[in-house]
């Protein structure tokens, strides 16, 4: 016997009844998104590297260390699984001219990939769902994707999650808060890890991110960017803050939040918790108004968040807010094959009227006795058992059997009128 393949190591399957969550948080995305405008947008798992290179930035983290890219053996061409969302969407956008004809508020879900050590809530193969606004430039749609996470944690029972604000400006804005930045860090050297280091000129923005514990007194100290913002970004970031405030939405102001992305400007947000331990960013996004026009589009602004699946899930498992696996209405029981073809007729019609069944399956060694059978419908979760024995068959209808109240009479109904007595089988 060959040995078994398993999984790669950090992309995991998903399995019932965790699976069952799952869909329930995809259903509540999907409700908030149609709630609010918001239309579903599906692009490739494979990209063109040049697009994460360009739109990302050469010197994150991303493209540096995490990307999983290879030729196409084909043709020779570059590609890479996506680590993000947000740049496929845009490239999409752009390629379809989806613009023409005024501003598009889209979301995504789906499975992105980055080379990284697996661990809690860090995954190789992980899942996102994102929302992007392209095309709108005020306050007021910033505020809109930052509310929409709120609409999505309120409906899955979450109320132990923080909202961090912060705003990058413009670029001349950080340019001058680069410079200022680049000096000070320059003038302690020697406080700086090997990792900062290697930053301080490629990246000095991203070292406000550390979280070397030796280096957060010269973090703490270094020179903030919101000082360095002039009358329209300040204007702009009073305006998501107003909005904000109007719907009593508590937040953090947090000049160190950088966020790991290169084209992030004005507004970036991050919701975090700390049931999570490290990895607590939950949802983070921003304004990006350059990105467009850096993958080769007409300039135009944009907004928009990933929010991580699997550590929504964990939080939620951890509340204990998750409903329990959706069960069966009911479960089909059939002591001999030969009452298959007819049950299997009535079952496929109380399908029909919108009730859930369970068709027992026939084992190796055949049908089972009907003690198994009715374990097995207990075990299902099933409200009602109903029973296909020769006896009910030849008289023309089928035994109704409530499993989960104690001593409740079993009846009997028609085969031949299964539109007449299905609704009954709801209240069950």
């Amino acid at each position: 016997m060959p040995d078994p393949i398993q999984a790669v190591k950090g992309m995991n399957d998903i399995l019932p009844p965790a699976s069952a969550r799952w869909e329930w948080f995809e259903d509540i995305v999907r409700t908030q998104m149609r709630m609010h405008g918001y239309q579903n947008v599906r692009v490739p798992i494979v990209e063109p590297t040049p697009l994460f290179v360009r739109g990302l930035g050469e010197v994150t983290d991303i493209v540096e260390k995490e990307m999983y890219s290879f030729k196409d053996s084909l043709n020779g061409d570059p590609l890479t699984l996506r680590p993000e969302g947000t740049a496929g969407v845009v490239r999409a956008v752009i390629e379809h001219s989806m613009l023409y004809d005024g501003g598009k508020r889209l979301y995504y879900a789906g499975p992105m990939f980055r080379h990284e050590r697996p661990q809690r809530g860090r995954y190789r193969q992980f899942h996102q769902v994102g929302v992007e606004a392209l095309g709108f430039g005020g306050p007021d749609v910033d505020a809109e994707v930052i509310l929409i996470a709120r609409s999505i944690f309120r409906e899955l029972g979450l109320n132990d999650t923080t909202l961090e604000l912060n705003s990058l400006g413009q670029p001349d804005e950080r340019r001058a808060h680069r410079e200022a930045l680049v000096r000070h860090l320059e003038a302690h050297l020697e406080q700086l890890d090997g990792e900062a280091r290697r930053r301080l000129h490629s990246n000095p923005l991203r070292i406000l991110d550390s979280k070397n514990p030796g280096m957060q007194d010269l973090v703490e100290a270094a020179p903030k960017l919101l000082e360095f913002l002039g009358e329209a970004s300040l204007k702009h970031f009073d305006g998501v803050r107003a909005m904000l405030d109007a719907v009593g939405q508590p937040y953090r102001i947090n000049p160190r939040l950088v966020r790991g992305m290169d084209y992030y400007n004005l507004t970036v947000f991050e919701w975090t918790t700390d049931r999570l331990g490290s990895q607590g960013t939950i949802c983070g996004g921003g304004r990006y108004d350059g990105l467009i026009e850096l993958i080769g589009g007409k300039p135009a602004p944009g907004v928009g968040w990933g929010m991580g699946i699997e550590r929504v899930i964990d939080l939620v498992e951890q509340q204990g807010s998750a409903p329990a696996a959706a069960a069966p209405q009911a479960y089909a029981i059939v002591p001999d094959a030969s009452a298959m073809a007819p049950a299997t007729r009535v079952i496929d019609r109380l399908r029909a009227c919108g009730i859930s069944v369970v068709l027992h399956a026939a084992g190796k060694d055949g049908q089972g006795s009907m003690k198994s059978q009715f374990k097995k419908a207990d075990a299902s979760g099933a409200s009602i058992a109903l029973v296909f024995g020769p006896d009910e068959l030849s008289r023309g209808v089928v035994s109704v059997k409530r499993l989960r109240v104690k001593d409740a009479p079993q009846v009997e109904r028609p085969l031949a009128d299964v539109a007449a007595w299905a609704a009954d089988l709801l209240t069950a």
